[in-house]
């Protein structure tokens, strides 16, 4: 038998054990590694998603909370870990796509280590300046930078943070030069803007509407591609002239590179189809998110594309991980 006969006899041997792992599987619990403390929203959204799958496989699903280091202890613990369908991580952009040009010697590569299972939910940001601003509108806003570079001021949730990268992509875009202020969390930034401290801050959907709702922060543009339902009367920054400009985060669950296809597919099939329950998806909505999922190869070159779109960002600010 030649060389090549044998490598398309192991192949299919290896795919036929993974089918048949795949009809057993899960005989175990499976645990869900999430890339921040218990509470937030990718917590929140691990704990819907284990807890549905439990009750359709009858099974256990343990969230296992790894906080720190912008998602690289949580990725790297998911990389090592057997390639069996009982580890996976529900991870944010950050773990999978700014970390690869912030964070020197990464321990894992988020392409090459990981097997994609579906993309979970994304999440617009919201472009959020103080009442006090005279600028109404995108287009107002930029020409007001223009008139004062560096004066105005943009706070973010901390270097990397997706504000951050959003506010260096307008700068980018709209040939703007506006100062960064980062602070730990949304929630300060968020302060000092209302107080007239900082001129503006990219926040979530989730984390500015009590604030727009109340007067004390004027919302201008959503940051996606398309509208948002959650705030469906404000433009996106592309409508408001900025053409080419598209930031929002995601979660998605990955597991292992060598899972086998088999699981990764039962995987999916389940995952989409409580991303797809009605109760599910209101809650998503309710939250400012929007649900998605999708195949795992279209997940996997949503993460190529997105680490090299936010590298050159990255690379043309100048950013490392602190």
């Amino acid at each position: 038998m030649s060389k090549s006969a044998d490598r398309f006899a192991i192949a299919l041997l290896a795919i036929a054990a993974g089918a048949a792992a795949a009809q057993d599987y899960p005989t175990r619990p499976i645990r869900i590694i999430v890339p921040s403390t218990a509470g937030g929203s990718v917590d929140t959204l691990a704990r819907m998603v284990g807890t549905n799958l439990s009750q359709r496989w009858s099974q256990q699903i343990v969230v296992d909370n790894r906080s720190g280091a912008g998602g690289v202890i949580a990725g790297e613990l998911t990389a090592k870990a057997s390639p069996d369908g009982y580890t996976l991580i529900m991870a944010t952009i950050s773990a999978m796509v700014t970390n690869v040009s912030l964070v020197r010697n990464l321990p894992y590569d988020p392409v090459r280590d990981f097997a994609p299972v579906t993309l979970v939910a994304s999440q617009q940001i919201v472009l959020l300046v103080n009442p006090a601003v005279p600028a109404k509108t995108v287009q107002e806003l930029i020409q007001l930078a223009k008139a004062k570079p560096k004066q105005l001021t943009f706070a973010s949730a901390g270097n990397g943070s997706g504000g951050h990268l959003s506010g260096e992509l307008l700068k980018i875009l709209a040939g703007i030069d506006i100062t960064h202020v980062p602070y730990k969390g949304i929630a300060p930034a968020i302060v000092d803007v209302i107080s007239g401290q900082v001129t503006m801050t990219f926040a979530s959907i989730i984390s500015g509407t009590p604030h727009i709702k109340s007067g004390r922060l004027r919302a201008l543009a959503v940051t996606g591609a398309h509208r948002s339902p959650a705030l469906p009367e404000l433009p996106t920054m592309i409508e408001s002239g900025v053409r080419g400009y598209e930031s929002s985060t995601w979660y998605g669950l990955l597991a292992p590179k060598a899972t086998p296809r088999a699981i990764v597919t039962k995987l999916n099939r389940e995952v989409v189809a409580i991303v797809n329950l009605p109760d599910i998806k209101a809650h998503l909505l309710a939250e400012g998110a929007e649900p998605v999922g999708n195949t795992p190869d279209q997940f996997g070159e949503i993460i190529k594309s997105d680490i090299a779109k936010w590298g050159k960002v990255i690379r043309s600010a100048g950013l490392r991980a602190e």
